[in-house]
């Protein structure tokens, strides 16, 4: 059973976001990156409290993805974006995104906590954050 609606256009969003975003990381990364995305429509706290569909998590301005700034994400989503974004709408989880709500590329190490938030570990480029359970226990 889908933890979000596996409509076509959720399907090709998604797919569409994560490759943007993490490409270069390979299948896992664009899986982690995915885990954040559904976590941002399932939390209810923090940044995400009006946050309830793809589309929303998507384009949320501000607070948003860098890429649907770029021409990159405007491109067409391949079978294996669409088959990695079924997935993870699938409730397909990965540390250490599997609770993450952030994650992003430093030009280092990760630091221990971002905007208050910790680290739950790296996964090649991103660094990837959760909120404390008692802060946001709909992504635990």
């Amino acid at each position: 059973m889908a933890v979000v609606p596996m409509t076509e256009e959720n399907i090709n969003l998604l797919a569409r976001l994560i490759r943007a975003e993490a490409e270069g990381d390979g299948k896992l990364g664009m899986l982690m990156v995915g885990n954040v995305g559904v976590n941002r429509v399932l939390a209810t706290c923090l940044d995400f409290v009006d946050i309830r569909t793809i589309p929303q998590m998507v384009f949320q301005s501000p607070g948003g993805f860098e890429a649907t700034q770029k021409g990159y994400f405007y491109q067409r989503a391949r079978d294996i974006d669409k088959e990695l974004a079924r997935k993870v709408m699938m409730g397909n989880r990965s540390h250490p995104a599997t609770n993450a709500l952030w994650f992003f590329k430093p030009p280092g190490n990760c630091p221990a906590q971002w905007f208050n938030q910790w680290n739950s570990g790296r996964f090649k480029s991103h660094c990837f954050y959760r909120p404390l359970q008692s802060e946001c226990p709909t992504v635990y």
